[in-house]
């Protein structure tokens, strides 16, 4: 009897912020945009650039270079806006650019590092290599913890 050896996989979408590959699983995803005009909203984070009208729903859109203490970058043709749903509220994205989907196996995924980078480990989820690529997977309700409790929607 032959036994089909099934790799467990999970969906996620491939980003970019300072040349470095992380990834968010595509289940929370709603979409991914071109930057559009943000309005600013006044005493909020600076990470926080504002709120998005993505088709009649007003979104709060975040900088993860700004949430992540990263070097900022101007915004360019290559930038995205990720929109994700978490619980009961979505939150736009702002990265240097969104690759591809991937079906990741379960197995390539290892336990988070103190830290990646400089992104601080509370932000991480685990890391996945997968042939040459190494991917940093997010922990998004950590991410987007104080924009909840600002009720920023």
């Amino acid at each position: 009897m032959t036994e089909i050896a099934q790799q467990e996989l999970t969906k996620v979408i491939i980003f970019e912020l300072m040349d470095k590959e992380y990834a968010i699983e595509i289940d929370v995803v709603q979409g991914i945009e071109r930057v559009m005009s943000i309005t600013r909203v006044p005493k909020t984070p600076s990470y926080v650039k504002g709120v998005i009208n993505l088709r009649g729903v007003v979104t709060p859109t975040i900088d993860l270079r700004e949430r992540f203490l990263l070097e900022p970058k101007e915004m360019d043709d290559r930038t995205r806006i990720i929109i994700v749903s978490l619980e009961d509220y979505d939150v736009g994205l702002i990265v240097d650019g969104a690759n591809d989907v991937i079906d990741l196996p379960l197995s390539a995924i290892e336990p988070q590092p103190q830290v990646v980078g400089s992104v601080a480990s509370e932000f991480i989820s685990g890391v996945a290599k997968v042939e040459e690529r190494l991917f940093v997977l997010l922990e998004l309700t950590k991410v987007l913890e104080p924009i909840k409790r600002a009720e920023v929607t």
